[in-house]
């Protein structure tokens, strides 16, 4: 028999027994109409200045902001840094501490110079202060409001500026304290010069790329000793055009030198007899295309030729040999060409040495007459190379050239390949300050831990410091010259000008003659002045002596520095230099690095900017940009 199935019917409504949790937020998260909402209720309500009252009588946590350059909208990276640094500060908050964060800007330097005379040609220096400063304080303004978008809380009514006069006077105060401890100082040696912008760089300033250059292969014929009119000595350089400027050979004392003659594959080419490094003959052999001909004709240490001469390739110059222990045997001949005027070691070897420090070359890296080459006077230096390349060839003394890929420094602002010269500079003695510094960073924490081994490696490998900029936006360099051009540093007179620019601001240097400015401060008739100014790390540098032992709400030191990989040679160092010269201890307790923004196949894009409309609009931006601005806003959302 078939049953007949009835409905089965609910007899209760089970959705009212189920202990569900009940919130506010809206089904639809409406982000694009909402997050402005939320931001202006916070910046009306004064969100931080409350957070700030309620903690007033607690423990306090400093994380000292490093401050970005005021030369652009915000991109990826420096979003990622101050949302991270937000992550700190209101992490610190909730646990009870009072934490304020007192946001700051990079305002001088070349970065918004190199702007500034972009757009406008031939101005004063005046007037490129006064065009710097204005683009300065526009882009602070937008960065500003951008940071504010991302949600990150700070005393933004309240910022520190580099550019603000009390800011520029302790930089001259702090300038001082260099010069009253003896390590500040004047020398005439090569420095990374950029062509592009004209002005010396710190080690801090240059990057490096990838590229191809020429390498050459030369012979100087000798001219003196049981080698004399016999043998030529072989060296090889990637910078032929440094060779108008070769003064000097050298060698290493230990290693052995061989006299070797050598065939071209083409025997009609004739022969030569060569001497150079015995471990080297292989790989020059395969670099030339030459061949030994038999066994050495001499073997000897690189001792026995020192002081012997050599005629220069294609100047009336004779150039003497010498041992050094720099030379190494992982390229080359063995045999270094010595230019004093365009390299580090060569500079050193010829103040041992005597010999003139020649840089015949201008301020944009062109020829002067004193390269002894009338027709390439005025040439770029990088495009004469092909000029003395064939100038080698001409006089026979070229055994060899080939393309060498190798990683060259550039200039950070103008993107143009650096050259070693030698000019004028002011230095601070690095040697004074890397024992001490070395010290404070064994009682710093470092997170992670491998960024104290970084920073540590480029303090011991640092040179002395560069800090003089040929420039006009920046605090002025506070030097002074007599009437025999003798150069002025006294601590007194700098921090008079520095009380005389908390007053009136840095551009009194340019807009005072220098008789008036040496009356004001002071100073003999006929003192002059220049119109270099100081390296800008060093302005961002003192900021914890010009911000955190200054400002009542923050303390020297900050608890916590958190910077990307990039400022173990920029920010965190500078500061740690300048903070050992004037307190013998590091500005900060805990130093935290981060990396920067990747894409999917791990490369760098920090410096992509955020679409305008993503940091500055609440619609939706369409299109390609709505993705990237998805993933602004998706991070802002992490600390809502």
């Amino acid at each position: 028999m078939l049953r007949s199935h009835q409905p089965l019917i609910m007899s209760q409504n089970y959705k009212e027994t189920l202990n569900l949790p009940r919130t506010e937020f809206p089904m639809k998260a409406n982000l694009a109409a909402r997050e402005p909402e939320l931001l202006r209720v916070w910046e009306e309500t004064r969100l931080y200045q409350q957070i700030q009252k309620s903690r007033e009588d607690r423990e306090l946590f400093v994380l000292h902001d490093g401050q970005p350059f005021a030369n652009g909208d915000v991109h990826m990276g420096t979003a990622l840094n101050k949302i991270l640094k937000d992550f700190v500060v209101k992490s610190q908050t909730m646990l009870g501490r009072r934490a304020p964060y007192v946001p700051g800007w990079d305002c001088h330097g070349l970065p918004i110079e190199y702007k500034v005379v972009k757009e406008s040609r031939a101005l004063s220096p005046l007037e490129v202060r006064k065009k710097s400063e204005a683009f300065a304080r526009k882009f602070i303004n937008i960065q500003c409001e951008q940071f504010k978008r991302l949600g990150v809380f700070g005393d933004w009514e309240n910022p520190y500026l580099t550019m603000d006069p009390k800011y520029e006077a302790e930089i001259l105060r702090a300038f001082a304290v260099f010069v009253e401890e003896g390590l500040v100082y004047q020398s005439k040696k090569p420095v990374f010069w950029s062509t592009g912008a004209q002005t010396a760089l710190a080690e801090a300033e240059v990057e490096y790329q990838e590229r191809d250059d020429t390498a050459v292969y030369v012979k100087f014929p000798i001219t003196s000793g049981e080698f004399k009119d016999k043998a030529s000595i072989a060296i090889w350089t990637t910078t032929p055009w440094t060779l108008p400027a070769n003064l000097a050979i050298a060698v290493d004392p230990k290693e052995i030198y061989i006299v070797q003659e050598l065939k071209p594959i083409r025997e009609k080419d004739g022969s030569a007899i060569l001497l150079l490094a015995e471990k080297r003959l292989a790989h020059f052999c395969a670099a030339t295309g030459l061949n030994p001909a038999g066994k050495p004709l001499e073997s000897f240490p690189g001792a026995k030729i020192d002081k012997v001469t050599a005629r220069h390739p294609f100047l009336d110059r004779e150039v003497t040999v010498f041992t050094a222990n720099f030379v190494t045997m992982d390229s080359g001949t063995g045999a270094v060409h010595i230019a004093p005027g365009h390299g580090e070691d060569d500079y050193w070897l010829g103040k041992e040495k005597g010999l003139q420090i020649l840089s015949p070359v201008d301020d944009h890296g062109r020829f002067t007459e004193e390269a002894g080459l009338p027709n390439l006077v005025g040439k770029y230096v990088f495009d004469a190379n092909i000029d003395i390349v064939n100038l080698l060839r001409e006089r026979g003394m070229l055994l060899g050239e080939q393309k060498f890929h190798h990683s060259y420094p550039y200039c950070w602002r103008s993107k143009t390949p650096i050259i070693f010269r030698n000019v004028e500079q002011f230095f601070i003695r690095i040697d004074e300050l890397r024992g001490k510094a070395l010290h404070a960073i064994k009682h710093v924490k470092w997170i992670p831990a491998w960024g104290e081994n970084r920073i540590a490696g480029t303090v011991e490998a640092r040179p002395d410091w560069v800090i003089s900029r040929q420039r006009s936006w920046g605090v002025p360099l506070p030097a002074f010259y007599s009437k025999d051009g003798e150069a002025i540093l006294d601590a007194k007179i700098i921090r008079k000008l520095a009380d005389l620019v908390a007053q009136r601001g840095s551009n009194i240097w340019f807009e005072l003659n220098d008789a008036d400015l040496a009356r004001q401060l002071g100073l003999p008739p006929g003192t002059t002045k220049r119109n270099d100014t100081i390296d800008v790390w060093i302005d961002s540098g003192v900021s914890h002596k010009a911000v955190c032992a200054l400002r009542p709400e923050l303390r020297d030191p900050a608890d916590m520095y958190l910077e990307a990989t990039d400022q173990h040679r920029g920010w965190f160092q500078s500061s740690l230099m300048t903070s050992v010269a004037l307190n013998n201890r590091a500005p900060y307790k805990i130093c935290v690095t981060h990396g920067f923004v990747v894409d999917l196949d791990g490369k760098k894009i920090s410096k992509f900017r955020f679409p305008k409309k993503c940091l500055r609009a609440s619609a939706t931006p369409t299109g390609e940009s709505e993705t990237r601005c998805a993933f602004c806003w998706g991070i802002f959302m992490i600390f809502l």
